[in-house]
């Protein structure tokens, strides 16, 4: 029997109800879980790789792996953390070739489990200055997680980038709870640390207020202080 038509809108069913369609092979239910995890999949490997082409590799492998093997998902964990076991498997992996004297069990301790940062839209958004200005420091940003040790970017990325609980952020990596907690505090006063450092030189700068803003602004005032004087 075959499963029921996707509805008009795929997205918004279950993982359950999208892979019952997945192992048919059905391509709307493909895509509808692949928009779902792309981000969170991406995100994940790049904190390991630190390589966008790899992350996206990761990202793809992951997925043909996923969907060649879904008889091996027995649900004892969510669909989307078993999916990321397979990236963060994946990535470090790569990791191992390319450094093979890391010690990769620190990462957890059953060796398992961007767009990176999106700002939010902005009212302004034909307004070059603010364009460049979150461009900018979205690169520092990037640079700053980029820049964090290895045991605590993978966290930092999972529970404030990817909005993960700790609960979540343990049960991916194989950590506990506690450590995972103590990671993202260590985490977090490094990346300040670091922000303050690039960043300080710059606060003199912030909230510009220069060319096409500024050169209306002067002319509202002039023509409003030259109307007075007639």
């Amino acid at each position: 029997m075959h499963p029921i038509p996707l509805p008009t809108n795929p997205e918004s069913l279950s993982d359950e109800e999208l892979l019952v369609r997945a192992r048919l092979r059905d391509e709307r239910a493909v895509r509808a879980i692949t928009l779902r995890y792309n981000r969170r999949l991406y995100r994940v490997a790049r904190s390991i790789l630190r390589n966008d082409s790899e992350a996206e590799d990761v990202v793809q492998e992951t997925y043909f792996r996923a969907f060649t093997r879904l008889d091996l998902f027995r649900g004892e964990a969510a669909f989307g953390t078993w999916l990321t076991r397979i990236a963060i498997n994946d990535a470090l992996g790569r990791l191992r070739r390319r450094r093979p004297t890391v010690d990769w069990e620190s990462h957890g301790e059953n060796r398992i489990q961007a767009e990176i940062i999106q700002f939010p839209g902005s009212t302004a958004a034909n307004d070059p200055e603010r364009t460049m200005a979150r461009s900018e420091i979205r690169d520092v940003l990037e640079h700053a997680i980029d820049d964090l040790p290895d045991l605590f970017r993978v966290v930092f990325v999972a529970r404030v980038i990817e909005g993960m609980n700790v609960e979540e952020t343990a049960e991916l990596l194989g950590l506990q709870p506690e450590t995972v907690k103590t990671r993202l505090h260590r985490a977090r006063l490094l990346l300040r640390a670091t922000l303050e450092e690039q960043l300080g030189p710059a606060l003199t700068e912030t909230f510009p207020f220069g060319g096409r803003r500024c050169q209306r602004t002067t002319e509202l005032v002039v023509r409003r202080v030259c109307a007075l004087a007639k």
